[in-house]
């Protein structure tokens, strides 16, 4: 089918174009777009904008909202960037690498200030984005209905390049879209999205071997702890070796979502790295340095410390579950047993904690009493 016939789309707009990937206040302020951008508007609710773009661009808007909450928990963070150059609800990015906060601006004609702060111009990109992919994976209009059939669309949004990333980010956000969405704002105005229990077309990637273990085949496991899976970050990210004893974990929020953590690990142009990152959702563990080489992550505390990411960001208490709690804990446990190190808050500190960093996390949010009482429990 002709894509530029299919309904919702927009006159004269060009489509064809450059490579795609990655990628509360609820209420969104017209004052955060510039006077004459699209992005200018009255109150309009994330809810409103959800509805709205989904209409415009032909995506389902449950779906939408399930994948703008696995990248940020519908959280625009006031336009700051993650860890990867990611900003608002859907995470549309801005690095040397991937630019489909640029992409979205030239399919919306929202200028690039409000896809960074203005929450509805920001679900527009996300919506566009995803519409363009859909052009090119060849969805026609019954497909396009059809949630079942956007899962190689959407592990393509993610902008992850390992194919078991591509299956990681995309299974999450179906089980999101199975389980639903209920997040609300500081103002209390909830963003709501019914639960759609569908068995995903997953296309290609159907016969990957899942990253986190599940299915039929386990993924590669870790020597050091071997709960974790394996993925070595790039080797550019970290030096081989060690040049002082280990006596610390550190522990860290991404900044970002679990599998984008993982590929910004694997990306050389990053410059930094952690031993393990755990997702929030469930605990689940990736070792990407060994505990015998150095990880990029504290400054001058690299060469005597252990690094561990917690998804997440660290103004969102949402992220912190119970579930990463106690993971977390027994990795942290593991490793002080392993090498040696004393269970206290001397040898077990936030990244903010670490003498000549800059960084506030784990931030104010991070429960300190209680991971503490798990790691010595």
């Amino acid at each position: 089918m002709d894509a530029s016939k299919l309904p919702w789309k927009r006159g004269g707009l060009t489509l064809a174009g450059a490579a795609l990937a990655t990628a509360v206040a609820l209420t969104v302020p017209s004052a955060t777009a510039a006077p004459g951008d699209p992005g200018t508007r009255g109150d309009v609710t994330l809810n409103d904008a959800f509805t709205r773009a989904a209409d415009e661009f032909g995506v389902p808007r449950d779906l939408l909202v399930a994948v703008g909450y696995g990248e940020t928990h519908l959280d625009g963070h006031g336009g700051e960037p993650s860890h990867a150059g990611g900003y608002g609800v859907m995470h549309l990015v801005s690095n040397p690498e991937r630019r489909t906060l640029e992409r979205a601006a030239q399919l919306t004609g929202e200028s690039e200030r409000a896809l960074r702060t203005d929450d509805a111009a920001n679900v527009r990109g996300g919506a566009a984005l995803l519409d363009e992919l859909a052009d090119r994976a060849g969805l026609d209009e019954a497909e396009r209905r059809d949630t079942a059939e956007w899962y190689p669309v959407v592990a393509h949004y993610g902008g992850q390049d390992d194919p078991r990333l591509k299956r990681l980010y995309a299974d999450a956000v179906y089980t999101i879209l199975a389980k639903g969405v209920t997040a609300k704002s500081a103002g209390e105005e909830a963003v709501v999205s019914a639960a759609h229990r569908v068995r995903p077309d997953r296309g290609g990637l159907e016969t990957v071997r899942p990253l986190d273990g599940s299915g039929d085949a386990p993924g590669t496991q870790s020597e050091d702890y071997p709960p974790a899976h394996w993925v070595a970050a790039d080797a550019g990210n970290y030096k081989a070796g060690r040049s002082a004893a280990i006596d610390t974990v550190v522990v860290h929020v991404t900044q970002g979502a679990y599998a984008g953590t993982i590929s910004w690990f694997q990306n050389p142009a990053a410059q930094v790295s952690a031993h393990y990152v755990v997702r929030s959702s469930d605990g689940d563990v990736t070792q990407m340095v060994r505990d015998a080489d150095t990880a990029w992550h504290a400054r001058d505390a690299n060469s005597r410390s252990l690094g561990i990411e917690h998804e997440g960001f660290v103004d969102d208490p949402s992220w912190f579950t119970d579930a990463m709690y106690r993971s977390s804990a027994a990795l942290t446990k593991h490793l002080c047993d392993t090498h040696g190190i004393p269970k206290d808050r001397q040898h077990i500190v936030g990244h903010s904690e670490v003498p000549g960093n800059d960084h506030t996390d784990p931030g104010a949010n991070w429960d300190w009493d209680h991971y503490m009482a798990l790691v010595n429990g």
